[in-house]
C-alpha cells in the first residue's frame, strides 16, 4: 500500500519517525508521500526523503499559510529526484475573517497564490495535490481554467461536481474519514468515484480512522482506509491494493 498523503514532517514525528515508517510497512504501507503544506517544515519533509528510499515529498503552500508563499525560496527544491508533485495548495476558506472586506481580501489572496501554484505545476509537468474545504466551486473553477497536468483532490469531501474533475486527470485522495460514522455524504458518492481514481491517504497526523480517533494518525492506519474502500468497491482486500498503487504510479510516477 502507499500512503499517498501523510505529514511526516510534523513535529508530532520527530522523536519517532523510524519506528512510525517501521511499524507501518509491518502492516504492508512501504511508501510514502509528504505534501508540502508549510515552508517551515519543507527541509525536514527533504531530510527524511533522502533518509528513506520508500519516501517522497511535495513543494508547495497550504492555503492557511498563504501569506508564507515565496516561490523563489521553494524552486531549489522542486528539482530534487524526490519531488513528485506541487502541493499541498488550494483554498480553505473554513477560517475566514469575520469582517466583508477582509472576507474578500482573504479568498482573492488565496486564489491568487492557489493558481501561481497550478501555473507552475503546468510549466514543471508536475502534478498538483489540492486542499478545498468550502471552497468547491471556486476551486473547481479555477482547476477547470487553468491545470493542464492533473493531481489528487486530498481528503476528497464528497462534493459530487468535483467528480466532474476526473476527465482532466484529477483522483480523489480517500482517508480516514470514509471510517467515521458520521461521513453520510462520502459513503453516498464514493461508489460513483470512478475506480481508475482511486488513491488512499491518511493525512496524518490529522483525521485518525475509526477505531483510533482520539489517537495521532499514523500510515500503519493506511490498512483501515483500504480495507473500507474494499467493502465498498465490492473488492477484496488484494484487488484494492493493487487498483490504488496502480493508480498512484500513474498519477506520481513512483
Amino acid at each position: 500500500m502507499i500512503d499517498t498523503h501523510c505529514h511526516l514532517d510534523d513535529l508530532r514525528f520527530n522523536e519517532d519517525i523510524d519506528v512510525v515508517i517501521a511499524r507501518a510497512k509491518e502492516r504492508g504501507v512501504n511508501q510514502f508521500i509528504i505534501p508540502g503544506a508549510d515552508p517551515k517544515t519543507l527541509q525536514r519533509a527533504v531530510e527524511i526523503a533522502e533518509r528513506y528510499d520508500c519516501v517522497y515529498f511535495a513543494v508547495g503552500v497550504h492555503p492557511y499559510d498563504a501569506l508564507s508563499y515565496d516561490k523563489e525560496s521553494l524552486k531549489p527544491f522542486v528539482s530534487h529526484p524526490k519531488c513528485v508533485a506541487i502541493g499541498e495548495c488550494g483554498l480553505d476558506y473554513y477560517r475566514l475573517p469575520q469582517s466583508p472586506e477582509t472576507i474578500v481580501q482573504e479568498k482573492e489572496r488565496q486564489k491568487e497564490i492557489f493558481i501561481d501554484q497550478i501555473i507552475w505545476a503546468n510549466a514543471l509537468h508536475k502534478p498538483l495535490i489540492v486542499h478545498i474545504r468550502e471552497a468547491s466551486q471556486d476551486a473547481q473553477l479555477l482547476l477547470e481554467q487553468y491545470a493542464k497536468t492533473g493531481g489528487v483532490l486530498h481528503c476528497y469531501n464528497a462534493d459530487e461536481s468535483l467528480l466532474k474533475l476526473s476527465s482532466l486527470n484529477f483522483y480523489f485522495g480517500i482517508g480516514g474519514v470514509l471510517t467515521f460514522k458520521n461521513a453520510k455524504k462520502l459513503l453516498h458518492v464514493y461508489p460513483k468515484i470512478p475506480q481508475e481514481r482511486l488513491l488512499i491517504e491518511t493525512d496524518a497526523p490529522y483525521l485518525t480512522p475509526h477505531p483510533h480517533r482520539g489517537e495521532r494518525n499514523e500510515p500503519a492506519y493506511v490498512a483501515l482506509v483500504m480495507q473500507n474502500m474494499a467493502t465498498l468497491s465490492q473488492m477484496s482486500e488484494e484487488e484494492m491494493i493493487h487498483l490504488t498503487r496502480v493508480n498512484t504510479f500513474r498519477l506520481f510516477g513512483i
